[in-house]
């Protein structure tokens, strides 16, 4: 799929005849494995007053909103649990309406070695590719699915949902939102605060399976089920809880206005919004970037190679085209980078 295809001035791929040593290439670089952050304390989310591990519910007794704060999708992903932590131990009970803080894979999570950090990502499938009706009303089962139909009740009921994620390799904090105005009006809100504004991201799914945010109540069609992911920073930093836990408190703060308003009207500075056109997959086991890019690099001119993949150079379709969460080691046949141009129209389907 391509926004504007009309526009496109440069082909993605371009097959070289055979390889040469002044082909562009970073290599492969080293995981970054630091860990500058240790694994919190949640022994408060094992025996929880909701009868569901990992599930935290806030009811101000009053008709209102249901918020619905997500994290450690990933078990891996410990930023989050220490985020929501930190909301449990303030007491975030909303004005009106009902909040429910959620560590979606406590699971994971407790398999955590800090010798081999990326291992506790999930146990025996990805949490966040399971969330279309053929996945949860199928007969199957694993961990991460029986996870998944457990704390489903939750995310049915909520009419405002945020996603707490990290990533592995460096990128500046983006809002990934599903093609539904309702939902990226939400995350505008949310990221027009930072300095500068943060940028609010449609893309194209994953090919994987459907994440949360893609959740059925959060794309129908005249629906009011609003969803964003936030990827706020890299995992294991303590500058990531901070963006995490400001954008919920922000959350929390406007969640009214959110709901019954739709957008905010007084925000200073605008959000910033793109729509990814494509997704680049690696089709060898060799694909390498030209440099290892940090997410959302503006790319000024099409036909700028950012990566090679085998025998194809890949070149950016079009100008000032956006790199949204590079992957600077995927595996054959793994997302390496989504593509994506600015926009100041949110896509509605």
């Amino acid at each position: 799929m391509s926004c504007k295809a009309g526009q496109r001035h440069h082909p993605i791929r371009v097959r070289q005849p055979r390889l040469t040593e002044d082909l562009p290439g970073c290599g492969r670089p080293v995981y970054p494995l630091d860990l500058c952050l240790k694994a919190p304390d949640l022994s408060a989310w094992r025996n929880t007053a909701s009868g569901i591990p990992g599930v935290q519910i806030f009811d101000s007794g009053l008709n209102g909103p249901d918020l619905v704060i997500v994290g450690m999708v990933h078990g891996n992903e410990y930023a989050g649990g220490h985020a929501l932590e930190i909301l449990r131990r303030n007491n975030p009970v909303p004005r009106v309406g009902r909040l429910t803080l959620i560590l979606a894979n406590l699971t994971a999570f407790g398999c955590f070695d800090s010798t081999a950090p990326m291992a506790s990502r999930y146990l025996t499938e990805d949490l966040n590719r399971l969330w279309h009706p053929s996945r949860l009303n199928s007969s199957e089962r694993s961990s991460e699915l029986d996870r998944a139909r457990q704390i489903l009740p939750f995310i049915e009921r909520a009419d405002l949902l945020l996603d707490l994620h990290s990533t592995l390799w460096p990128s500046e904090p983006v809002f990934i939102v599903p093609p539904r105005r309702r939902s990226s009006d939400f995350a505008c809100v949310l990221a027009s605060e930072e300095q500068p504004a943060a940028l609010v991201v449609t893309d194209l799914g994953h090919q994987g399976g459907s994440r949360l945010v893609e959740y059925s109540r959060f794309m129908a069609v005249g629906g009011t089920g609003r969803a964003c992911l936030l990827e706020a920073g890299l995992h294991w930093r303590p500058e990531t809880v901070d963006m995490m836990v400001k954008v919920s408190e922000r959350f929390l703060r406007d969640a009214m206005r959110i709901h019954f308003q739709g957008r905010e009207t007084d925000t200073k500075q605008p959000a910033e919004m793109a729509v990814v056109t494509d997704n680049v997959l690696a089709r060898s086991a060799d694909f390498r970037f030209v440099e290892p890019w940090v997410g959302n690099t503006c790319i000024p001119n099409a036909g700028t190679v950012i990566a090679r993949d085998g025998h194809d150079l890949i070149c950016t379709p079009y100008d000032k085209c956006l790199l949204i969460v590079p992957n600077l080691r995927p595996r054959l046949g793994q997302l390496a980078v989504r593509l994506a141009r600015r926009t100041a129209v949110h896509l509605n389907a």
